[in-house]
């Protein structure tokens, strides 16, 4: 893929522009010098299609040679004024991500008033506000649903927004901060240390923190090895910690799935996850309403129970 980005393609191309142009004008030079003899008429050259369509000994007609002329002088002028040869850039300075880019930011100060209206409502607030939180979905389905899925439930590796367990905290201010700078988490993988047996000690320790059924006999083992090492994060309880988003093992909420075959996998190769940082991206008005979609989202789902 190199090749493809290297310098030589850049000339590459503009020596086929440049040369196809030069062509074109050469032809149509040549076939304008054509002419009949004075007195002699236009005679078939012996090509017919059709049965009675024939070709003649025409000189090309004048006017059609000078409109194609024109196209050429169009092309050169297009060529000099826009980028089209190669890594020249024109003398106009023009590039399709820079109209998008200028594009973007007059659409972006047109609508900016719109979201920065709510951005003095506290998100608790703000969520409970009709109009608000219609806005709020038109961004989530924009910006998050790829990932948490358009009705917020997520999916395997993607949180779930609708309920109340949060690795990182469902606060207004927690979700705001989720939002504006991303997150990222990492379960280090214990297969190397730990070994097979080991590995599979601990993960049936887990299911019993999690009142899932279990082998007592790989728990009673697994439980010393979890108090040495996995309680850093998770806790001595198995509750985990929102400081540094270590998930709760004893409740029956799983990102990745809570069976022993997955745990085993987990504990073994460990997890990665990021959550992109959308502040720069989107701006303080629009996290702002789309932190209080999420935390309404939350919250009606805390207040059904």
């Amino acid at each position: 893929m190199s090749d493809f980005v290297s310098d030589f393609w850049g000339y590459y191309i503009t020596a086929i522009v440049v040369l196809s142009l030069i062509w074109l004008g050469y032809v149509l030079w040549t076939q304008s010098k054509v002419k009949l003899p004075k007195g002699q008429k236009a005679q078939v050259t012996g090509h017919k299609w059709d049965e009675d369509l024939e070709e003649y000994n025409n000189p090309l007609p004048r006017w059609w040679m000078g409109l194609f002329y024109i196209t050429i002088a169009i092309a050169v002028a297009y060529l000099v004024w826009f980028p089209g040869l190669g890594a020249f850039p024109g003398l106009a300075g023009w590039t399709s991500s820079g109209q998008y880019q200028a594009e973007s930011a007059a659409k972006e100060a047109a609508i900016k008033p719109l979201y920065d209206k709510y951005i003095k409502v506290d998100v608790a607030t703000l969520s409970k506000n009709e109009e608000a939180r219609q806005s709020g979905q038109s961004l989530f389905l924009t910006y998050c649903m790829q990932c948490h899925g358009s009705d917020a439930r997520g999916a395997k590796g993607f949180p779930n927004l609708t309920d109340a367990d949060w690795l990182y905290g469902g606060t207004p201010d927690k979700i705001l901060e989720t939002i504006n700078h991303g997150r990222g988490g990492q379960m280090p993988a214990f297969g190397a240390a730990f070994g097979e047996e080991k590995v599979k000690d601990v993960a049936n320790y887990v299911l019993k923190l999690a009142s899932r059924q279990y082998d007592a006999v790989r728990a009673g083992r697994g439980e010393s090895t979890y108090k040495q090492v996995c309680v850093a994060c998770h806790q001595a309880d198995g509750k985990g910690s929102q400081a540094i988003g270590a998930p709760n093992l004893t409740d029956k909420i799983w990102l990745y799935g809570g069976s022993e075959h997955t745990l085993i996998e987990t504990i073994t190769n460990g997890r990665k996850n990021r959550m992109p940082a959308w502040k720069e991206a989107l701006g303080d008005g629009k996290v702002h309403l789309l932190a209080a979609y999420v935390y309404g989202l939350s919250s009606k789902e805390q207040a059904a129970k």
